[in-house]
């Protein structure tokens, strides 16, 4: 039978994973391995970004005093993790197939070069028929700096290994068109490009995991942009991920449509680093229309009205339109000091060359 796609990163949230207790429901874990473990025997390119450390280690540690929620999630975490790890190579042995742990954080993406080298380690994996899992390290993330949950993490995964479909797993079937709850609500079957969710959007976050539907949204949104499919579907279904790649256009889900725009993997990585900018461009209103107007324009001096911030070349900064709106990021080509000097000259090379410029929908 022919399969929707041969390269897929899941993301599978703690919801799916855990009991109310906050127990590993290891029923569920088994059937998401059985599923993965067949599309991987047929040929299927396969990252796995797992919640559920935290919870898991919630479940198994009885605390012998208060602990600051940091503390805790440290604690929870490094003692989840390795339960959580574990389990999934035991029940992925008895397929057959080897997996690997990739652990990581937020300032891993940060540079190209961490990028780069993550990207590696997980292509020489997938080469060799290793299943990676990947997690936010949580024992070691800085608050600050920690992922919204693993939606965020999940997107970054599956732009950097150039991935044809994102499947983010949850507790529930897809967007609603109302309140999940409400009998009358319905699953929005397809988002185009563009399409505005806003009215849709439930701003609760899930029980156990950090993020809620408008993350998840929002990910899904920059990666459909990128050209990769992004579906959000029910993983407490049976049989969810086998019906998804087999049987789609009949099962129950919502799908993001991928732009056919050709986005370059430097834009790619570009595209999710808006967290770690150094500085702000603020743009006038005729820089602002030329990269409407133009497919392939960069950023120069003559366009700018303000820098602020302190940044090195090659740092990430935010691009502003003359009302001060964010509408992308990019890779500045001089430091914080060379671009205030540069500020508003004629005849001069771009501060944020067109290759290293991400721009979301003006």
């Amino acid at each position: 039978m022919d399969l929707q796609f041969t390269k897929i990163a899941v993301k599978v949230g703690s919801n799916v994973l855990t009991r109310k207790d906050g127990t590993l429901d290891i029923t569920r874990m088994s059937a998401l391995v059985d599923q993965l473990a067949e599309l991987h025997k047929e040929g299927v390119e396969i990252v796995l970004i797992s919640s559920g450390a935290v919870a898991s280690g919630r479940g198994e540690i009885r605390l012998s005093r208060k602990l600051d929620s940091v503390a805790q999630r440290q604690l929870f975490s490094a003692v989840g993790q390795a339960k959580l790890i574990n389990r999934y190579y035991e029940l992925f042995r008895e397929h057959g197939i080897a997996v690997g742990q990739v652990l990581t954080t937020k300032e891993s993406f940060a540079t190209r070069r961490h990028y780069l080298n993550q990207r590696n380690c997980m292509q020489v994996m997938l080469e060799n028929g290793v299943i990676p899992i990947v997690n936010e390290n949580d024992a070691v993330s800085v608050t600050e700096l920690m992922f919204t949950d693993n939606d965020e993490l999940s997107g970054l995964i599956a732009t950097m290994m150039g991935m044809e479909a994102l499947i983010i797993l949850s507790n529930v079937d897809g967007i609603y068109n109302g309140s999940p709850s409400d009998r009358d609500s319905a699953v929005i079957r397809q988002v185009a490009p563009g399409k505005n969710l806003s009215d849709y959007i439930q701003t609760e976050k899930s029980g156990l995991g950090r993020g809620g539907m408008q993350t998840k949204v929002g990910i899904a949104r920059k990666v459909a942009d990128e050209g990769i499919a992004v579906i959000i579907a029910n993983g407490k279904k049976e049989d969810i991920l086998l019906n998804l790649m087999r049987h789609p256009d009949t099962t129950l889900c919502t799908r993001f449509i991928p732009s056919e725009d050709n986005v370059s993997s430097v834009k790619k990585w570009i595209a999710h680093s808006e967290s770690f900018a150094k500085g702000v461009l603020q743009l006038n209103a005729a820089a602002v229309s030329a990269l409407r107007r133009e497919v392939a324009a960069s950023i120069l001096p003559v366009g700018v009205s303000s820098v602020s911030g302190t940044f090195e070349k090659d740092d990430i900064v935010r691009i502003a339109d003359d009302a001060g709106r964010q509408i992308g990021v990019g890779r500045i080509a001089v430091s914080s000091e060379e671009a205030l000097r540069l500020l508003g000259q004629h005849g001069r090379k771009a501060l944020v060359h067109c290759d290293y410029l991400y721009l979301e929908n003006l």
